[in-house]
């Protein structure tokens, strides 16, 4: 039912911003259809509608549409300076990466004209200068603790304003922007969530409410809470192709592969048709993800030939580069074809935890393939991208390139002999990055660490602890094809035919 939905309405939204609906009196467009937002302002009148489109697609991170729809609103109201706050606000991704140079600079002017307008109610110019403790001195406060410092400003903003549904929604945006990716009791998101919900009851068209929601649920202990939300905000936007992406995240989690593939593929198109690459890159990596755990090695195949024939990919820009690179990776390693993972090469200009991809499928391609060679200059470049990482004060991608490490040490032990020291790498792989959520960029590590751990106990003809560290990882990542059966083959060197034909039946659905 999700599938023919999500289709229809990807249909009808695609064919109204491409398309014209010939009737007897002319040719009409089908509506736009970014939700409901109602965002009150002292700006002149003739400029609300205009204004609060800007800010359902701020809600989407549609953000360079919105950043142009509020210069629009500026242009015909230059006393609007709330329309600056939503330039500025179009700058700061707060669930991506922060912004830098240009963009920074850019940003930073527009938050300083709307307080150097001064005009607008109390309200409005809360949200002015809340905005503004995040852009101010740059240069010697990190990106971090501007975040921190404007969650805590717009705390003040929730607090002096409890009726208003968009001081709400802003707060709980901060909260999700700054929940540390330590913490698995997800406070923040929980506290997210519960100013969310009830607003999302009293206003289910509001696009900002659905996608927080799954932004807020998109782990493994909160998923089921989004489910509704993800079902929910693609009919919501779904003229905005990150709308139609987003459920993914919660399908994701809880391994509905095929709803998945369904809200990846229109999100593509859609992104593709709006020539928006690096959305079109984040639902492909979605997509391969999907494709991968359904078995559908042909068409996640054609993704790569599809990423091939891209010649104007910004390795350089984080969300762009990580999806392309992840991708041949993805498809190499979780099919165990190692002799294809030796041929990958970083893109020139990498970030360095994304270039760490690469050394690290190469690395295990030495240590695992049917011609085991030497990983020590894979190795050593996984760690000159942690020391990268760390010099540059990325705390969280110095830890995920050090579980690259482990992983990668340990199945160079394992390849040595020393399956002791493979398995205490592997564990100790495991609980590192157990301790730590994925971002939104990703759906997942290439093959989670607890999963590796049960493919060397399964080798080490060791099932019943493989089976048991399988089932973990499925805890964790629901019907992940890779530890289903590793699980299967456990379970059956253990006789126990119960679990095998539970097991099957989710590896077939």
């Amino acid at each position: 039912m999700l599938k023919q939905t999500v289709a229809t309405v990807f249909a009808l939204s695609i064919a109204g911003m491409l398309h014209a609906a010939d009737d007897e009196h002319g040719s009409h467009p089908v509506p736009e259809k970014l939700g409901s937002v109602s965002f009150a302002t002292s700006c002149q009148a003739t400029v609300k509608p205009a204004f609060e489109r800007a800010v359902a697609l701020l809600h989407s991170f549609a953000y360079s549409a919105s950043e142009q729809a509020f210069q629009s609103v500026a242009a015909k109201d230059p006393r609007c300076a709330i329309a600056y706050w939503g330039m500025a606000m179009s700058h700061y991704h707060q669930l991506w990466e922060p912004p830098a140079g240009e963009e920074l600079r850019a940003a930073a002017e527009q938050i300083g004209k709307a307080v150097e307008i001064r005009a607008g109610s109390l309200r409005e110019r809360q949200f002015i200068d809340a905005l503004a403790t995040y852009y101010g001195d740059p240069e010697h406060v990190a990106p971090a603790a501007r975040a921190d410092r404007y969650a805590n400003a717009m705390a003040g903003v929730a607090r002096d304003n409890a009726g208003d549904a968009e001081a709400q929604i802003f707060y709980a945006l901060a909260l999700l922007g700054t929940a540390p990716p330590t913490d698995k009791t997800h406070a923040n998101q929980k506290r997210a969530a519960a100013i969310l919900e009830p607003l999302y009851r009293q206003q289910p068209d509001h696009p900002g409410l659905a996608h927080y929601l799954i932004h807020a649920t998109d782990s493994a202990e909160l998923a089921s809470q989004g489910f509704a939300a993800a079902r929910a905000y693609s009919k919501i936007a779904p003229s905005v192709p990150h709308a139609l992406h987003m459920p993914s995240h919660i399908f994701t989690r809880l391994g509905l592969w095929d709803d998945s593939i369904t809200s990846n593929l229109a999100a593509r198109a859609a992104a593709h048709d709006r020539g928006d690459l690096g959305e079109e890159l984040h639902a492909m990596d979605y997509l391969m993800y999907a494709y991968l755990q359904r078995g559908r090695y042909a068409e996640a195949e054609q993704l790569l030939v599809d990423v091939r024939s891209m010649t104007n990919i910004r390795a350089a820009d984080f969300k762009e580069g990580y999806a392309s690179t992840a991708m041949p990776v993805r498809f190499a390693i979780e099919r165990r074809a190692w002799d294809s993972a030796l041929l990958l090469e970083p893109r020139p200009q990498s970030r360095p935890h994304v270039a760490a991809l690469v050394y690290w499928a190469r690395a295990l391609s030495r240590t695992r393939g049917a011609h085991p060679g030497s990983a020590d200059a894979d190795i050593a470049s996984l760690e000159e991208r942690r020391r990268e990482l760390q010099y540059a004060g990325n705390a969280y991608w110095a830890t995920q390139v050090d579980v690259l490490i482990k992983e990668a040490r340990a199945w160079q032990s394992n390849a040595g002999g020393n399956s002791e020291a493979a398995l205490q790498g592997l564990r100790a792989a495991a609980e590192e990055e157990d301790a730590l959520e994925k971002l939104p960029v990703t759906p997942g590590p290439v093959v989670p660490a607890r999963e590796q751990l049960g493919e060397l106990l399964l080798e080490l003809k060791r099932p019943d602890e493989a089976l048991k560290e399988f089932q973990t990882a499925l805890a964790s990542t629901p019907r992940r094809r890779g530890a289903l059966v590793g699980a299967i083959a456990a379970a059956e060197r253990l006789g126990n035919q119960k679990i095998v034909t539970q097991l099957r039946a989710d590896l077939a659905q």
